[in-house]
């Protein structure tokens, strides 16, 4: 008995099933089949096709240039460097046009400063001392300003060092030196293609007219094709004060977007700014702001070395580009149809789990879908059906004929009684005997 079940078991495996339509005549399911079907078209040609633009080839592999250059210059009056002009040679760090610089807004200067000992800033923990035992000759303070010297002194409670001297100046700026640096101008040429589709553009607008990048100013609506920007309006762009930001220094971000559907005109191609602050901007945190130090070193008469230091504040801009473009192409558009109509297949696959399992008359619906038919069987029975109605017609027959000889017996008619003695005859009577 086991070998048996087992034997079909594996025999199954090669059944073949094919579909059989069955009409439900059942509102719900039937209206929920119609509502399934109206939300997987309406994705499909509203979603994918007209928002997404399922029809087209994607590139986003752009390859971009960028090349800025910055304009202005500010005039400045100090203790320590009187009158000084400042230009962008002066301001913007590295000057040779990069996707990300830095633009000096406020500066703390230490002039004259020379190799020799002095003590430490009070403002080093690691430099502050009791006695002489507390500052190891030769250590390093760390976080500080020099090597140690191996004296304690007094006077400020810190350790002597050996280092640039006098130490960086300490104080907390209440106004930026070059406030008015948001007049200056920045130049933002970008350059951008895609390989795929050899399509190349730039965010210039592509004049003969030499005097048009000297007057224009960037405006979403007017001059989209103007790549200068005004710093001030750069930064308010982002959401923030430029005065705020040139005294303790930041981070703006300058996004440069082209989106671009191959299928229009070359003009409908546009490059699209955003601007956003990438430090940390709240007004209590220690490491918000941006700041750096740099040295300008000089000789005496004497031949001996001297710089002036400079802690400077300022915004630095960093330029990121980003862009995909789209092209009719048949082979996106077929593969987002058949996409379709496999989520068409789910909702006729969900309709039947509720309709056979889930309906109260799940089991009639169960009985009506699914049928096993048997070749041999169904030839069998094909065959007993047709037995079954030769016999009757050979038993009606049988009926008939002894009726015609019973009848020609009262009537007496010449050759009928020879023709009922043979076993195969069969009468067709005439129609006086009916």
């Amino acid at each position: 008995m086991a070998d048996t079940s087992w034997n079909n078991f594996f025999l199954s495996i090669f059944d073949y099933k094919t579909a059989k339509y069955v009409i439900a005549e059942n509102k719900k399911v039937g209206v929920l089949f119609r509502v399934f079907q109206l939300a997987v078209l309406s994705y499909i040609v509203g979603w994918v096709f007209l928002t997404k633009k399922g029809y087209q080839e994607r590139d986003d592999s752009i390859q971009s240039s960028v090349i800025t250059k910055l304009k202005g210059v500010a005039l400045t009056n100090t203790t320590d460097s009187g009158l000084h002009l400042w230009g962008s040679e002066d301001y913007v760090i590295p000057p040779q046009g990069e996707r990300v610089f830095f633009i000096i807004t406020h500066f703390l200067e230490t002039p004259n400063q020379r190799l020799g000992h002095c003590a430490e800033s009070i403002k080093v923990p690691d430099g502050h001392c009791r006695e002489n035992e507390d500052c190891t000759d030769g250590e390093a303070v760390i976080s500080g300003h020099g090597i140690k010297s191996g004296r304690c002194m007094n006077s400020t409670g810190t350790c002597e060092i050996y280092g640039w001297c006098p130490i960086e100046k300490q104080h907390k700026p209440r106004e930026a030196v070059l406030r008015k640096a948001e007049n200056f101008t920045v130049y933002i040429k970008n350059f951008i293609r895609f390989p795929k589709f050899q399509f190349s553009k730039s965010n210039v607008l592509d004049t003969s007219n030499d005097t048009y990048l000297k007057k224009c100013l960037y405006n979403e609506s007017h001059h989209p094709y103007c790549p200068i920007f005004r710093l001030g309006d750069l930064v308010s762009r982002s959401g923030h004060s430029f005065q705020d930001m040139a005294l303790k220094g930041g981070s703006i971000g300058v996004l440069i977007q082209w989106n671009c559907d191959l299928d229009k005109d070359y003009s409908k191609c546009n490059p699209l700014y955003s601007f956003t602050r990438l430090d940390v901007n709240s007004n209590n945190s220690i490491t918000s702001g941006y700041n750096f130090r740099y040295a300008r070193y000089y000789k005496d008469a004497a031949g001996q070395s001297y710089r002036t230091l400079f802690k400077v504040y300022g915004i630095r801009i960093d330029i990121m580009v980003t862009g995909e473009a789209g092209k009719f192409n048949i082979i996106p558009t077929i593969v987002n149809i058949g996409s379709g109509l496999a989520l068409m297949g789910a909702g006729v696959f969900f309709c039947d789990m509720i309709l056979l399992y889930v309906m109260k008359k799940s089991s009639f619906y169960r009985e009506r879908k699914f049928e096993s038919a048997k070749y041999e069987s169904f030839r069998w029975k094909g065959k007993g059906r047709e037995l079954k109605k030769l016999t009757a017609d050979r038993a009606d027959q049988a009926n008939r004929k002894q009726k015609i000889c019973s009848q020609t017996r009262h009537k007496k008619r010449r050759g009928l009684g020879h023709l009922c003695r043979q076993p195969g005859f069969v009468w067709h009577s005439p129609l006086w005997l009916n």
